[in-house]
């Protein structure tokens, strides 16, 4: 498949060798089925619910901190360590889907067509390289899709699915709407943002639900803000 080069993919990595751990799901609230496991896509014996230690201590931190603006609600994980083999699975996946949308063949495409739906692949979802100088954000065990669960255990409306692969995925996307109902989807991505941010995560540029915390987006957005003096990631891949 076509390539796409992140910018953040520069950022240096010095892996702190932290460990990968469980996520304490009896704490948070849980898409089940796991959306990717549901597809077949293929986990092996790993757990799409794992993290690195310090992006649980901040997740439960982030919780916290909703639930003293908003009592009662959860965070919900959607998604959270994927191995490379998920993450191609994934590509792949989101590749015909796209093509067929376009009422067109996967497999039968011409290199001008194939590299206008992985332009499009690319924006949402991130190369599966196996370079350990260039590791998917989610394999380094540092990034997580998350959206949040009202008391009632509903799941607040954001305005688009998690993974939709269109403009209503930009985390602005309702910000400047005139519409009540849209100007609701545009507090409740704040919510989850300025929640995320207090604990310490960064949020994709183009993903309302995508969160990363140590990994090399996370390193290049705080220093795109001038957050930290130094930009090194400290979570590398994680196979």
């Amino acid at each position: 498949m076509g390539m796409s080069k992140k910018p953040y993919q520069q950022v240096p990595i010095i892996d702190c060798q932290e460990p990968l751990v469980p996520i304490p799901l009896d704490i948070f609230a849980v898409s089940s089925p796991h959306p990717y496991q549901n597809l077949g896509a293929p986990y092996g014996d790993k757990s799409p619910y794992y993290l690195r230690q310090g992006a649980i201590d901040r997740l439960i931190a982030a919780q916290t901190e909703l639930q003293q603006r908003q009592p009662g609600w959860r965070i919900q994980i959607y998604d959270a360590y994927r191995p490379i083999a998920v993450q191609q699975f994934m590509v792949d996946y989101t590749f015909r889907e796209i093509a067929q949308k376009q009422g067109l063949n996967p497999g039968e495409l011409t290199p001008q067509q194939r590299e206008n739906i992985l332009d499009i692949v690319y924006k949402f979802w991130a190369l599966p390289s196996q370079d350990p100088s260039k590791p998917p954000p989610h394999s380094t065990g540092g990034a997580v899709d998350v959206t949040l669960v009202d008391a009632a255990n509903r799941t607040v409306n954001m305005g688009s699915p998690i993974d939709e692969i269109s403009p209503r995925s930009y985390p602005e996307h309702f910000a400047k709407s005139a519409d009540p109902v849209e100007q609701q989807y545009d507090r409740h991505r704040q919510l989850l943002w300025e929640i995320m941010i207090a604990a310490g995560f960064e949020r994709h540029p183009n993903e309302w639900w995508h969160f990363s915390l140590g990994d090399q987006m996370w390193a290049w957005l705080r220093d795109r803000q001038n957050r930290d003096r130094q930009v090194i990631a400290r979570y590398g891949g994680v196979t």
